[in-house]
């Protein structure tokens, strides 16, 4: 294993992170926007293209640790680039494939593998090694707050786009997007020359054995199984939700989900403040239990444009505010060595919840013509996680009389 002579300039690390993570995951939170036209362009039930989605995230998952261990071993840049070209194709694919089994498999593979390369498990590593212990969960919030800005600023042009210049245009546009700007700042993810550090160093399989035989590190992927779940299945949903219950105006739908991009910017920065000075296990908590508590209050109130703002505007506050907290943690407990590789396998979790929420959602839609039972799963598995982390134990590990590092 190699330690760094010098840590990267965290300004620089923050703003070319930053631009990747708003490009990723803004185009990412509007695959919702598509659903219909494309399923009605190709004649595709719902559950159809829901299962895309679902293997898109379930790829982006599986790709995780292995796009963390590269990120660690042999720098970030790398794994961005990559991950910049895959997302590129990704695009192109999802507005040439026609056949069902080829869209799913396709999409899924190479968006997946662009994701994974371009969020948060990938750059969480050089952004730990930037940033000073002290100042470590406010730099995971401010990212967390750029892929929200992301999604604030990219699903009103997304949803324009489409009505514009077509589904497929719009796809086109977005891919020439992503490897225009994420290419650029990739190389602003350099990191300096690595030196040889003296004493033991911990291997991959050493690392990976000594997290998943630690019960925090095993609560943690619980938690985070349920965040995905829950997120994942609004994001995608939510549109064609409003429309099935009378709202068809989209620009509720556009609203909402860049309300949950905006509020969530000040979600994430505040976790990442109060993650510094508070307990992150009683945070995360109490996330997870508002996250049920305000999916309750929308179902119960009457759905009115207002209430689907103040739905979204209250999830956007608790949406990706467990990233900072739970990296923080991570990095906290076992040190940076293998920061990306671990944030990525907790990542693995979040995406097998969004796996089963996305391709659950339509399932059950299809066969029971209905949400309601999905909206109460979330709820239900909000409150387990709620009681998860709880139990949380933050202190880093001591190897050998030393703290992990």
């Amino acid at each position: 294993m190699f330690t760094s002579q010098r840590a990267p300039d965290l300004k620089a690390v923050l703003i070319a992170s930053g631009v990747v993570l708003t490009l990723a995951m803004g185009v990412r939170h509007g695959f919702g926007f598509w659903m219909q036209p494309i399923s009605q362009a190709n004649g595709w039930s719902r559950e159809t293209y829901s299962l895309a989605m679902a293997l898109q995230n379930l790829m982006w998952g599986a790709f995780g640790p292995l796009a963390g261990m590269v990120a660690d071993r042999f720098g970030t840049m790398r794994v961005v680039l990559v991950g910049a070209v895959a997302y590129m194709a990704g695009l192109v694919w999802m507005a040439v494939v026609k056949e069902p089994t080829l869209f799913i498999i396709g999409s899924g593979i190479l968006i997946g593998l662009g994701l994974a390369c371009t969020g948060f498990g990938a750059v969480s590593g050089i952004i730990g090694r930037a940033a000073p212990p002290e100042r470590r969960s406010w730099a995971f919030g401010i990212s967390g707050a750029a892929s929200s800005f992301g999604q604030f600023l990219l699903m009103p042009i997304e949803q324009t786009l489409i009505s514009s210049v077509g589904w497929q245009n719009a796809f086109y546009l977005l891919a020439c997007l992503v490897l225009f700007l994420m290419v650029p700042m990739s190389f602003r993810l350099r990191e300096p020359a690595h030196a040889k550090s003296a004493g033991h160093h911990q291997s991959i399989r050493e690392a990976m054995g000594e997290a998943v035989g630690n019960r925090s590190f095993l609560l943690l992927v619980a938690g985070y199984f349920v965040c995905g779940f829950q997120l994942v299945f609004i994001g995608v949903h939510m549109p064609a939700y409003l429309k099935d219950k009378g709202v068809t105006d989209p620009k509720v739908a556009v609203t909402a989900l860049a309300l949950i991009g905006l509020f969530n910017i000040f979600g994430s920065y505040m976790a990442g403040q109060l993650g510094g000075k508070l307990p992150k296990r009683y945070l995360l908590s109490f996330i997870y239990f508002a996250r049920s508590a305000v999916i309750a209050l929308f179902l119960l109130a009457p759905l009115t444009p207002w209430s689907v703002y103040l739905f979204a505007a209250a999830m956007g506050v608790l949406w990706l505010s467990t990233v900072p907290l739970t990296n923080g943690i991570i990095a906290g407990v076992f040190g940076l060595s293998h920061m990306s590789m671990l944030a990525g396998v907790v990542f693995l979790s979040h995406q097998i919840g969004s796996f089963i929420g996305v391709w659950l959602g339509g399932y059950l839609f299809d066969l029971q013509g209905s949400y309601d039972m999905v909206w109460g799963i979330a709820m239900g598995l909000g409150l387990l996680a709620a009681l998860a982390n709880l139990p949380v134990d933050e202190r880093p590990l001591v190897r050998g009389g030393l703290k992990a590092a």
